[in-house]
Parts: structure tokens; sequence; C-alpha cells
């Protein structure tokens, strides 16, 4: 079983930054993603990155202050996070599959999830 493992999830204030990170034990899909899910709201995608070509896409609502990286030689992808917002509050996962855009992915294209990390952004 693929294990994926989030950190760097915490509480700022609103116009602070946060970094998530998450590793993975093999790289060997066509995308990472974070994805975020706010207390009685659907999951939505954040960022995507293309794991051979490092081709990034975003929602709108993140466009402009929310950056995806990725580190092959370490199997981990990064979310940058800046001039956050109370809106941004969620669990964030880190997912690994064969979509092309998370914000579009459906669920038979997601191989694996993380198990999430709480972003918490007060005003």
């Amino acid at each position: 079983q693929v294990r994926l493992v989030e950190s760097g999830g915490g509480s700022v204030q609103a116009g602070g930054s946060l970094r998530l990170s998450c590793s993975a034990p093999v790289y060997s899909w066509r995308s990472m993603g974070w994805f975020r899910q706010a207390p009685g709201k659907e999951r939505e995608g954040v960022a995507t990155i293309a794991t051979i070509s490092d081709s990034t896409l975003y929602a709108d609502s993140v466009k402009g202050r929310f950056t995806i990286s990725q580190d092959n030689a370490k199997n981990t992808v990064y979310l940058q996070m800046n001039n956050l917002k109370p809106e941004d509050t969620a669990m964030y996962y880190c997912a690994a599959g064969d979509f092309g855009d998370c914000t579009s992915a459906g669920q038979d294209e997601i191989n694996y999830w993380g198990q999430g990390t709480q972003v918490t952004v007060s005003s």
C-alpha cells in the first residue's frame, strides 16, 4: 500500500504563509495534486503538477497566492501558500494519480490520498 505523508499545516493569521509537503515512497504517477475540504463543504482541487513536465494548474481561488512545486529526487511535492485568507481554512490532502487537472478530476483518476493536514487561517 502506497502512503502519501503530508506535513506543514498549522494556524496562521490572514496574510500569512505556510508551506505544505507531501512525500511518497515512489513517484510514478502522471500528476500530483493538492485538494482541500472545509467543514460542511465538498472536497475541491487546489493545485496540480505534472510529474514529468512540471506543468502546473490552479483553482481560480488560489491563483497568484499558491504555488505547487516538486522535488523528483525526493519524491516530494510542495504547496507554498501566501497571503492566506480565512476562507482557505480547510483540511488539505495530497493525492497522486492519472488526472490532468485536480479541479475536475474524477475519483477513478486518483490512486492514492494522504491523511490530510489542517490549515487554519484567522482574521
